[in-house]
């Protein structure tokens, strides 16, 4: 992770009390990626007569509920689950718009295509939110801030919707951060800043410490992280149930619960585009072969081959064409994926002009539905 420090009720595994407080997190790089008052932008960008306007995604009716709320409604109060008929009150020009959720769909599945660009590991956590692992990015980015900025920039570019984001060791600390510099922020939790950042934290704003548990801490004198913390794990489990583990463990900022992806992806890919434009053949299969490698270690991890591999060229004046082969049976090893790659880029010379990016994929996956796929070893 880098240590660029600013850059602007899932339960934990219980784990036993005899288990050292020094126990090492998995060196891991998430990132919690959430889109800045989802519905409510969305409205916003769609209807050019709603921008800087207070916004209410939902129904207007006295027994309605506000699904979203922009950010010039949450200055009155206004907030979601919030009843139509308090919104009002406290915002009295507040404009209710009607949810098109096929829209917001949509737009969710262009941005989780941005967060597969980069890696393979995404768990969504709804529509509009997700953790990525970006451990070992398919884009090789050395620093997981710098990969949340570049994916909240491609959000901006092809969504024109703004995202925050919050980068850290874990999912839990990583979801704490994302609420630092909303809107349209990141900010970064190291191994170094966890303790303090989560000791200083009202109990309140601890992911999976509703209002009524919240309240129930202030009671018997928890009101931060730090008073949390002070408490013995048999303390919390007698007040707090099988929940007072998790109350316990992340006040230690400890969360060794993995990025799990919902399901097997169709497509992985890779790509780079050089500080040189390339021009010779050599010199381009040369750039491929550590495409092809991150490309198959990902299969690797998901356990998944795919019978189409695609060539990406972008040359020098940004013409960008792609070219594929589609084989008969899964491609079984490295050696398949690069043969049928390298044969892809062979077939373009003479190419005229110089290359600026080059990148491979591999899809039409095998997936848990189909077992029974023929499959074809091209073992070199």
């Amino acid at each position: 992770m880098s240590d660029h420090q600013n850059d602007q009720s899932n339960t934990l595994p219980t784990l036993t009390c005899d288990e050292p407080l020094g126990v090492r997190e998995p060196q891991r790089r998430i990132v919690h990626v959430d889109l800045d008052a989802f519905y409510a932008s969305v409205e916003q960008r769609d209807n050019p007569d709603l921008r800087g306007k207070p916004v209410a995604v939902g129904g207007s009716r006295e027994r309605g509920v506000v699904a979203a709320a922009s950010y010039e409604a949450r200055r009155f109060g206004v907030h979601s689950a919030m009843p139509s008929v308090t919104a009002r009150r406290k915002c009295p020009e507040l404009i209710f718009v009607k949810p098109r959720f096929d829209v917001y769909r949509e737009v969710s599945g262009q941005v989780r295509e941005i967060f597969y660009e980069y890696t393979p590991l995404v768990e969504p956590l709804s529509l509009d939110e997700a953790y990525l692992d970006v451990s070992e990015n398919l884009m090789d980015i050395p620093y997981a801030t710098q990969v949340a900025r570049e994916i909240r920039a491609r959000i901006w570019q092809e969504t024109h919707l703004t995202a925050s984001a919050g980068i850290s060791f874990n999912k839990f600390l990583a979801k704490m951060a994302s609420d630092q510099n909303k809107p349209n922020g990141q900010f970064v939790i190291t191994q170094g800043t966890a303790q303090a950042f989560v000791e200083g934290l009202p109990i309140g704003k601890f992911h999976g410490i509703g209002p009524a548990t919240a309240r129930k801490m202030n009671e018997i004198g928890i009101f931060t992280g730090l008073d949390l913390k002070a408490r013995s794990l048999s303390f919390l489990q007698e007040r707090f149930g099988k929940a007072g583990a998790h109350y316990y463990w992340i006040s230690r900022a400890v969360d060794h619960r993995p990025v799990q992806p919902d399901r097997i992806r169709k497509s992985v890919g890779a790509e780079n585009t050089f500080e040189k434009d390339r021009e010779s053949f050599e010199e381009m299969k040369a750039a491929l072969q550590p495409l092809i490698d991150k490309v198959w270690r990902h299969c690797e991890q998901m356990g998944a081959r795919g019978r189409t591999v695609t060539l990406k060229v972008k040359f020098s004046d940004f013409q960008q064409i792609t070219r594929s082969h589609t084989l008969l049976g899964y491609v079984e090893s490295r050696a398949g994926l690069e043969h049928t790659g390298v044969d892809l880029l062979r077939q373009l010379f003479p190419l005229g002009k110089s290359v600026r990016l080059l990148g491979v994929s591999l899809s039409a996956l095998n997936t848990d539905e189909e077992p029974e796929s023929p499959q074809l070893s091209l073992e070199l």
